[in-house]
């Protein structure tokens, strides 16, 4: 009965403090016992949330919006590189599985000064167990994001069981979940920006799905955190207090029921042990991998390994 934990708190302003934060976090659900300790979605170095709330972003050659994408990049994490080396050290002195989502700088080779939204998976030994792309950046996104790829479409052992994660709208992409539950997950991560009652619908869908354990993580982020070069939006921010990123971390069963409600508006430390043997009970009656596949009508292929020549 593996024991999780979902880290949900405010975003630090720059990827130092970031870090530093995520290591107090980590330590303290490792002191609780934590095996798998999660978090959110761009955690470092945060999401730009400022593409949907703050005005002018759009425009063509804008002069602060330049110098905040500049900033993020500079505050992004290269794989390899110091952050995510500190990242897995973080995981083997901690002796936990940590799932960190990252925006991605590549430094080297292909794709060189490109920004990737990425989920990182470290095992107890410090390892990179798997560095997950989002396929497809939604909307927005795709002024700062590239597209990612299939090399990390998939769920890894753990002492905590079989892990696996899809970054946001992932989850409503049909053939990259099916991706991962052909993969054979007991435990999924949802990593979201904030995790509000829409996205709380696929994530319930996606654990009755699967009939697996979801852990939905999200941020928090006021709007006096938002960049000082950009002016919020008056229809979407109405004071500096306000919370522009509202978190909204759970943790769903494979029967589709909440076993920790969302939690809004407060940092938290979710931290709950979970019952694998609820898996098999739950794929009497849907596994659709199994039981409830037609291989023979319906089948899923897969592209990986473009990783290095195309990104």
């Amino acid at each position: 009965m593996p024991r999780v934990a979902i880290a949900q708190h405010e975003i630090a302003p720059t990827l130092d403090e970031g870090l530093r934060r995520t290591e107090e976090l980590t330590r303290a659900a490792a002191e609780q016992g934590a095996q798998l300790v999660v978090f959110p979605e761009t955690w470092l170095p945060g999401y730009p949330v400022w593409l949907d709330v703050c005005r002018d972003v759009a425009l063509w050659d804008h002069a602060p919006v330049k110098a905040v994408h500049a900033r993020m990049m500079a505050n992004a994490v290269a794989v390899p590189g110091p952050a995510a080396d500190a990242l897995g050290t973080l995981a083997r002195d901690a002796q936990v599985t940590l799932v960190v989502g990252v925006v991605e700088r590549v430094d080297a080779g292909p794709g060189r000064g490109t920004l990737y939204n990425a989920a990182l998976t470290f095992g107890p030994d410090g390892g990179l167990l798997n560095h997950h792309r989002k396929l497809v950046p939604t909307y927005t996104e795709r002024m700062v994001w590239g597209p990612g790829d299939a090399d990390g479409l998939r769920a890894v052992d753990t002492p905590a069981g079989r892990v696996g994660a899809l970054v946001c709208w992932e989850h409503w992409m049909p053939l990259a979940r099916h991706a991962l539950h052909e993969s054979g997950e007991d435990l999924h991560v949802a990593l979201w920006p904030t995790a509000h009652e829409m996205l709380q619908v696929a994530s319930r869908s996606y654990a009755f799905e699967g009939r697996c354990y979801v852990l939905v993580a999200g941020s928090l982020l006021r709007a006096s955190s938002l960049p000082p070069e950009l002016e919020p939006h008056p229809g979407r921010v109405t004071h500096p207090d306000q919370w522009v990123m509202r978190g909204g971390s759970a943790i769903v069963g494979p029967d589709g029921r909440y076993v920790v409600e969302p939690v809004y508006d407060e940092p938290r430390l979710i931290v709950a042990d979970l019952d694998l043997a609820r898996l098999h009970e739950e794929r009497m009656s849907l596994d659709v991998t199994g039981h409830y596949a037609r291989p023979d009508v319906l089948r899923l292929g897969v592209t990986r390994g473009t990783r290095g020549s195309s990104n």
